[in-house]
């Protein structure tokens, strides 16, 4: 027994090891010039610089984008929250011809790719003058954060007893007081872990960021993909803005850490 013990705290250790690698590798870049770091090996810089992240904060190329970013992520976040916590209530509560039916449809719509809605949602937005706009981009997403919110949601409000409610009716509270005061505060563990899935996909996503945005909601993620300057790509300053988004999303896990667990036991994460 305690071979095994050994032997799987050496695997673990190296796995953990494999995580961090890139991690530190890129934060490294980051503080490094491009003549160090397409020249000699260095596990750590010889002539560390702060000048890569000048670079993000002093450009309004770099900045920006991050805005924009920020702006359609926390749109989609708030738009998902908004559709999904009370369609996940019915579907949780109530029984209604075609209910099973129209949630694996809300389902399906998380199968499909997102090039699939690429030329839809391109056309659309053009017509109705959104093309461009950081709402575009957080629409667009919500055809996939919404069912996924929903689907999670669902899974914690169901284990809620619905004697919960009918309690609430006989102490004589109306269902606007009941949902916000008792069964929302119960359930902000289910908000929260759906909160970090809807900001994660919409954070990473670069298909529809890309196609939907041109020169004034171009998202960070699109400006990383083309940082080419006179003597080639600035690697320091693409691993300085690596490491700057790498930071939002370890704030939202770090805010929902205790929900995410409690989300994967339900069975509703995946």
């Amino acid at each position: 027994m305690s071979n095994l013990r050994c032997y799987s705290f050496w695997v673990l250790l190296g796995y953990c090891a494999y995580l961090v690698l890139p991690l530190y590798w890129l934060l490294s870049m980051a503080f490094s010039h491009n003549a160090d770091i397409v020249g000699q090996f260095e596990v750590v810089p010889g002539s560390p610089t702060l000048e890569n992240f000048a670079e993000i904060f002093s450009n309004p190329v770099w900045y920006e984008a991050f805005g924009n970013s920020l702006s359609y992520v926390v749109l989609n976040t708030l738009i998902s929250l908004f559709v999904a916590i009370p369609a996940a209530y019915v579907f949780s509560r109530y029984r209604f011809l075609g209910d099973r039916q129209l949630f694996f449809w809300l389902l399906t719509n998380r199968m499909a790719p997102p090039a699939v809605f690429l030329l839809p949602f391109f056309q659309i937005y053009s017509a109705m003058g959104m093309f461009d706009t950081p709402l575009a981009v957080a629409l667009a997403h919500c055809l996939f954060t919404v069912p996924l919110s929903v689907w999670i949601l669902e899974g914690f409000f169901s284990a809620v007893p619905r004697e919960l409610d009918e309690m609430a009716r006989l102490d004589g509270h109306s269902f606007w007081h009941f949902f916000t005061r008792i069964f929302l505060p119960i359930n902000r563990g289910a908000i929260g872990v759906t909160l970090f899935f809807c900001f994660m996909f919409s954070w990473v996503e670069l298909l529809l960021a890309r196609t939907l945005s041109g020169s004034e909601a171009k998202p960070i993620v699109v400006v990383m993909t083309r940082t080419v300057s006179a003597s080639g790509l600035d690697w320091g300053v693409l691993a300085a803005a690596g490491v700057l988004t790498v930071l939002p999303g370890i704030l939202v896990v770090w805010f929902v850490r205790r929900h995410l667990v409690k989300g994967f036991a339900l069975g509703r994460v995946s």
